[in-house]
């Protein structure tokens, strides 16, 4: 079969690259796609610009998804899903992996997402919601410090402020809601209470609509737990940023934890989305706290996360696309998940300067030799083709975190080094990337 993915980001490119090793994957096409999937197996970026078939009014994905005849289409990045996507590909009679636009608001609005996580008891931290700044501030102070301000709204992860102190809280509520520094986003602002702890993040498969939930049919499958580094620098310094990297799975993460995770946070989870109705056949990503008191949701997002995606996809030993279709068709319950055993590291290279302003077009140059002799695979985020179209060795940068280099080891230490040394076959002007990801100290905790 065709499949379409929707996206342009390093987690679509790995996304491609595990459906492409499907016998069941005939063409992959991707909208608009990057240029790492620009060459990857049976892959073919389009561009809606370019397609003088799609009709005024019309929908562009559905359209290309049915010029192609493709029969299943998956969503990659929030946006669009928040947006309604799903549900216009379901009406094109396209079969879509990704929540429909009700579910996918558990992303959109951190006041929707809170107010879920209390109606159905999910283990989270406690939270007020506000769309006005005095009283915001008057809770702040009322409540005092460390405490964590989070923009309603979608804001590209630029909208979570951790704040160690009164003043700093209060200033981001001011540049949010005042000063409009995440757009509409920060009109309405939710507030809660700072956790201590180490975080982790647990990407799942979701198979739930009404119908299923009548037939006992639907499921939440977590995969294994993995880790963000969001801090540029090394020993989890320096401002927040998509992810510097990611390793999967982790052995500070104990079989009772998990447990506790499924009892206290997955299984309300379901519960949930069944009671709301929601047509959720996609993929959730629980952003969640390792406190001394148990695991705790900080967050949903409605789709894989980035770069998790890149260090958990390679360690899936079976078929990706089938694993879609038992999304799709409600037999998620029955399908069987098979892992590697061992570990796999994924380091991101950034442009200079990022998460601020950064140069885009720099040439990059990655020594073939040095790369299939670390045996990693490279996954491209913010790079484009240059003049020489299907040529890895003619790319741009075009983003801030341009590529990740994803190794697989039986032992993390063999992970890491592969990682590393297929990272040093990579060279462009200003290129940075941390040198810890995975090591102890490098993880994300809520410490301040």
């Amino acid at each position: 079969m065709n499949i379409i993915v929707v996206g342009s980001g390093g987690r679509e490119h790995a996304i491609c690259w595990k459906l492409s090793q499907s016998s069941l994957v005939d063409k992959i096409i991707v909208v608009p796609g990057n240029g790492g999937t620009a060459i990857e197996n049976k892959c073919v970026n389009i561009n809606p610009a370019d397609c003088d078939y799609i009709k005024d009014g019309e929908n562009p994905y559905v359209a290309i998804a049915k010029h192609e005849k493709c029969r299943m289409a998956v969503i990659g990045p929030e946006d669009p899903l928040a947006d309604g996507i799903a549900d216009a590909f379901w009406e094109g009679e396209i079969p879509c992996v990704g929540p429909k636009k009700a579910g996918a608001q558990l992303e959109a609005s951190k006041d929707l997402s809170k107010a879920f996580m209390k109606k159905y008891g999910v283990a989270c931290p406690s939270s007020e919601t506000f769309v006005n700044e005095e009283e915001a501030v008057a809770y702040i102070k009322k409540h005092g410090a460390p405490i964590v301000v989070k923009a309603d709204g979608l804001a590209a992860g630029k909208g979570v402020v951790v704040a160690a102190t009164v003043d700093e809280a209060v200033t981001a509520v001011k540049e949010m809601m005042e000063d409009g520094r995440v757009g509409d986003a920060g009109k309405k602002l939710v507030i809660e209470d700072y956790l201590e702890g180490v975080e982790i993040s647990v990407l799942a498969a979701v198979s739930v609509t009404p119908e299923y939930a009548l037939n006992e049919t639907a499921a939440i499958v977590p995969f294994l737990p993995a880790r963000d580094h969001k801090r540029l620098m090394d020993g989890a310094k320096g401002p927040n940023t998509g992810g510097m990297g990611a390793v999967c799975p982790l052995d500070d993460v104990t079989e009772k934890t998990m447990e506790q995770f499924k009892k206290d946070i997955l299984e309300p989870t379901l519960n949930g989305l069944i009671k709301e109705k929601y047509d959720y056949r996609g993929f959730i990503f629980f952003g969640v706290m390792l406190t001394k008191q148990g695991p705790k949701l900080l967050e949903y997002n409605v789709r894989l996360g980035d770069p998790e995606t890149q260090a958990v996809l390679p360690l899936m030993d079976f078929d990706f696309a089938a694993m879609c279709s038992a999304i799709l068709n409600g037999t998620l319950k029955q399908f069987e998940f098979k892992w590697k055993k061992g570990y796999q590291v994924a380091p991101v290279v950034v442009s200079g300067g990022y998460p601020g302003a950064y140069k885009k077009g720099c040439e990059i140059t990655i020594n073939k030799t040095i790369l299939e002799h670390s045996e990693a695979k490279i996954f491209i985020a913010g790079a484009v083709s240059g003049r020489r179209c299907g040529c890895i060795d003619n790319l741009l940068t075009s983003g801030g975190r341009v590529l990740a280099c994803s190794a697989y080891g039986d032992t993390f230490k063999e992970a890491w080094s592969k990682a590393y040394q297929g990272l040093s076959s990579v060279k462009f002007d200003g290129a940075f990337y941390r040198k810890d990801i995975g090591l102890p100290g490098a993880a994300e905790s809520g410490k301040l």
